[in-house]
């Protein structure tokens, strides 16, 4: 339903600003008439669109900033109206603009945040939520702060560990296309020319050369309908589950997503429950943002063990997802009642885990890729230097 925003004079000669819910600007003015107000002016208020994207940095350093001046005890609409003038990112500044209009308007910041879900998360403004209902948003807004960049640390680990190989993947791929592509035929045409029997690998290494040069356009449009594929597959709900139980099965890699799916899955539960947020909207929350088809029905099938009465850690231990040392721990913080410390503890330990996870993908990986990219790129030129070495001892 549109929202006008209106300016009007109360019977007592008062001016009052503020907003109304209507389903037109007709229905908008008979309402107010109804509150016996002398209507000034009323407009619609139509939802500008922010330019350009909201990064988690961005997103990390304004909750510190917002934190802080809550902690320094300046009011609500003040601390976001200075935020939105300072912050360097336009879409941000732009964003919470809005939602100091809404605030101004008479909501609270979690639903003028709920209205901006591109750069508020479920989980943010559910903790927001639980912060101004329980009178501590100030120390709500520092654990979440701690959350988010702890979050992104651990993003940009896994990511990170990711560079390495696809750089060198780059590199061999564009290696052997350019000695396919235009040192083979070089080669090709030097030995036709001679009219002598090729060695096999010889023989090989000219085909791969002649079917790139020929049926490049297939290549091409092969490697898109597969990316296609998978992005297709990947939007529906069996396509995404088989691929995440695949990553999480990868050797060595599937390792890394494990362990940060765990530490994310604890960080994020531990912050929720810790900041008043309910066990049952905290498990679905974090459901949401578990990055894996494989956790998320995890997770969603212990929420339904716990709203049936049972516990959280039977669903878990079923999906043989979680370690047993995590499936332990989170029981007997069940059982002595401190579930958010248990969790926080299991996310720093995993933390730890997935830095020691990252380093051993690394350094498993940088001997593979030069033997790959020595036995690929090397094995080609040997190949095409056979026959001169046969030309050489025949000659002899």
């Amino acid at each position: 339903m549109p929202t006008f925003s209106y300016t009007a004079r109360t019977s007592g000669g008062e001016l009052k600003q503020s907003t109304i819910d209507a389903s037109s600007r007709d229905e908008a003015v008979n309402q107010l008439r109804r509150q016996r107000l002398t209507i000034v002016k009323v407009d619609e208020n139509r939802p500008t669109k922010a330019r350009g994207s909201i990064g988690m940095r961005d997103i990390v350093i304004f909750t510190r900033q917002f934190s802080t001046m809550i902690n320094a005890g300046l009011p609500l609409v003040q601390a976001l109206d200075i935020l939105a003038k300072q912050s360097e990112n336009k879409a941000l500044a732009q964003t919470v603009r809005e939602v100091v209009f809404e605030v101004e308007s008479g909501h609270t910041v979690a639903d003028a945040m709920r209205k901006h879900p591109k750069a508020f998360s479920d989980l943010y403004t559910n903790m927001v939520d639980a912060g101004e209902k329980g009178g501590i948003l100030d120390t709500i807004l520092g654990r979440l702060a701690v959350f988010l960049e702890k979050n992104d640390a651990l993003v940009r680990k896994v990511k990170g560990a990711m560079i390495y190989p696809a750089v060198i993947m780059g590199v061999a791929v564009i290696a052997i296309v350019v000695l396919l592509w235009k040192v083979i035929p070089v080669f090709q045409n030097m030995f036709a020319s001679v009219s002598m029997e090729l060695p096999a690998p010889t023989k090989f290494v000219i085909g791969m050369s002649s079917f790139l040069n020929n049926y490049w356009w297939a290549l091409i449009a092969g490697a898109v309908g597969a990316v296609f594929g998978i992005k297709q597959a990947y939007a529906t709900s069996g396509g995404r589950l088989m691929i995440d139980k695949f990553m999480l099965r990868v050797p060595v890699l599937g390792d890394v997503l494990r362990k940060s799916a765990v530490s994310r899955f604890t960080r994020t539960l531990g912050t929720l429950i810790s900041s008043g947020v309910s066990i049952l909207d905290g498990l679905e929350i974090t459901a949401k943002t578990s990055g894996n088809r494989v956790i998320q029905d995890a997770i969603m099938e212990s929420r339904a063990s716990i709203a049936g009465g049972e516990s959280i850690s039977a669903p878990l231990q079923k999906s043989q997802v979680f370690p047993p040392m995590v499936i332990s721990m989170i029981s007997v913080g069940e059982q002595t009642g401190g579930l958010d410390e248990m969790l926080t503890k299991i996310a720093d330990f995993y933390d730890d885990e997935v830095d020691a996870a990252v380093s051993g993908l690394l350094s498993l990986l940088e001997p593979i890729m030069i033997v790959f990219l020595g036995v690929v790129v090397g094995g080609m030129i040997v190949a095409m230097y056979l026959p001169i070495f046969d030309m050489v001892n025949a000659v002899q």
